[in-house]
């Protein structure tokens, strides 16, 4: 595979995850005023158990898949790519069944003792068929991913996104007066044929990959089954464990968020309702800009492990270095509007009072970005353990301060106990990344450069939106024009400032050296 395929790959997610993140975003909007802020509180509030489910049956095979397909193929072992991938699916698909039988039966008794809400035990029910479906294909993904071949993960992405959306549009209208349980209940169902309908794309896509490289059909394993299983699980297990422990500490926090907030003084419902704001509503927002990390991050997992193998730490340290100064500028552009114009967002969008929320939250999208490029360049290294030890501290933290504090000052200690941990498991991850490679740290083109280019920026924006824009074109289409006047000041501040050149922007998919790239062969 070429270079040229690498950077085409990369910005085919990035388009992907651009286009998945507007009809997801759009979604949660229907969505919210569909529900409202309790609805959504209470479809929040189950959607943890959505995520504990994957990382059990999916998150650690997921990435094993991507990165063994990508060390077998570097070696022209076609047959243990197979191999590995059929274990892989094997093992999640059984996870998946015995989780859906576990949460079916036992939904009522989560519902009641676990979130404390009946209403959860229809939702909870409906949610557990869609395992199977999601463990299966989350490994074929993942072995898309490991052989670079980004168009079958992207059109699925997008693909799930729109069998949501218009399962959604078709049972809304039966579901949602019947009360908050059945509208979540409708969220759920469209989960569900979301994962049936992804599963079913990327099983057809790998049986016509398959068909057209015969190599894949006769080449044999040369290793026994055992051995690359234990291959799988020496990675798979530490990567489970992480993130089933990081899901099991995030539904605690989910659960214990509303409790605290009862006792900083709020009334249950609006307790629920303000969870639902925070996370149903603003945290996707702060989210939304960062489809590109996120292809990034995806794409530096293979590629950080061919680098690796081929030990060619220099020139991976260069893009790792890259990388996480686009992630620094973008998390600085994205702090500029979620600072200057939170209130008009929060109720141009949701039409609902989340301005402090996000104003916050806004503060933390450098760091937030930064360590989702971080975790791609630690997941390509191998330091699957040491990811699993800062996933601890970082909840550990986060529940310190729900525990200590939010019932002292509400939301937001939570927010600043958030931030507390993503600066020190970012501080841990460069320090344990710079143990491999010398990985270039440059205060002023990170950090200074990108600040003052973000202020300039979001003071000019806010200044023509508050003298005349919102006046002549209204809150929503005058907010369109500020953020674009902002988006525009601030990119060219920082190609001004010589934070990042044109060229470095352009170069930054480019994920693979001159050396690595030359140990791969095409199928």
């Amino acid at each position: 595979m070429n270079r040229k395929k690498i950077l085409t790959g990369a910005l085919i997610l990035t388009a992907a995850g651009v286009i998945t993140r507007i009809l997801g975003f759009v979604y949660r909007i229907y969505m919210s005023n569909l529900m409202g802020a309790e609805g959504m509180g209470l479809y929040q509030l189950i959607m943890p158990v959505y995520t504990l489910a994957w990382s059990i049956a999916c998150a650690g095979f997921n990435t094993t898949v991507s990165k063994l397909t990508a060390q077998e193929r570097a070696k022209g072992e076609y047959g243990n790519m197979t191999q590995m991938l059929k274990q892989s699916v094997i093992i999640t698909t059984g996870l998946g069944v015995l989780l859906t039988i576990v949460l079916y039966f036992g939904a009522e008794l989560m519902a009641v003792y676990f979130f404390g809400d009946i209403r959860t035990m229809m939702p909870l029910q409906i949610l557990s068929l869609a395992f199977p479906f999601m463990a299966a294909g989350t490994c074929i993904r993942g072995y898309f991913i490991g052989l670079q071949e980004a168009k079958i993960p992207a059109a699925n992405q997008v693909l799930e996104q729109v069998v949501r959306m218009i399962v959604i549009y078709f049972i809304a209208a039966a579901f949602v007066p019947r009360g908050l349980e059945y509208a979540a209940a409708a969220a759920l169902i469209a989960i569900v044929a979301e994962e049936i309908f992804s599963f079913l794309f990327v099983l057809v896509a790998y049986k016509r990959h398959k068909s057209k490289n015969k190599t894949l059909l006769f080449k044999k394993p040369n290793i026994t089954a055992a051995q690359s299983l234990g291959l799988i699980f020496a990675m798979a297990l530490p990567l489970t464990g992480n993130r089933v422990a990081g899901s099991l500490l995030t539904a605690w926090e989910n659960v214990l968020i509303p409790r605290r907030l009862q006792m900083y003084g709020l009334p249950a419902a609006e307790a629920i309702s303000e969870f639902g704001r925070i996370q149903g509503m603003a945290i996707p927002l702060i989210f939304f800009p960062t489809a590109v990390l996120t292809a990034l991050s995806v794409t530096l997992v293979p590629a950080v492990s061919e680098a690796t193998a081929a030990n060619d730490m220099k020139g991976i340290s260069a893009v790792a270095s890259k990388a996480l100064l686009f992630s620094a500028v973008t998390g600085m552009g994205a702090a500029s509007l979620f600072l200057f114009f939170p209130h008009e967002l929060g109720i141009a969008i949701y039409n609902q009072p989340i301005g402090l929320m996000l104003k916050l939250l806004g503060i933390m999208c450098p760091f937030i970005y930064m360590q989702i490029i971080l975790s791609g360049v630690l997941n390509g290294l191998g330091c699957q353990m040491f990811i699993f030890r800062n996933s601890l501290i970082s909840s550990g933290i986060c529940i310190a301060f729900i525990f200590l504090l939010v019932p002292q000052f509400g939301l937001p200690a939570y927010i600043f106990g958030w931030l507390t941990s993503l600066v020190v498991v970012i501080a841990l991850g460069l320090g344990k990344i710079r143990q491999y490679m010398p990985l270039e740290i440059e205060f002023s083109r990170w950090l200074l450069r990108p600040l003052i280019a973000a202020a300039a920026a979001g003071f000019t924006a806010r200044l023509l939106a508050d003298r005349f824009l919102f006046e002549l074109a209204g809150l929503r289409l005058g907010l369109v024009f500020a953020i674009s006047i902002l988006g525009a000041i601030y990119f060219a501040g920082i190609l001004l400032s010589g934070s990042i050149s044109r060229d470095e922007i352009m170069r930054l998919f480019n994920l693979r050296t001159k050396k690595s790239a030359k140990q791969n062969r095409p199928i």
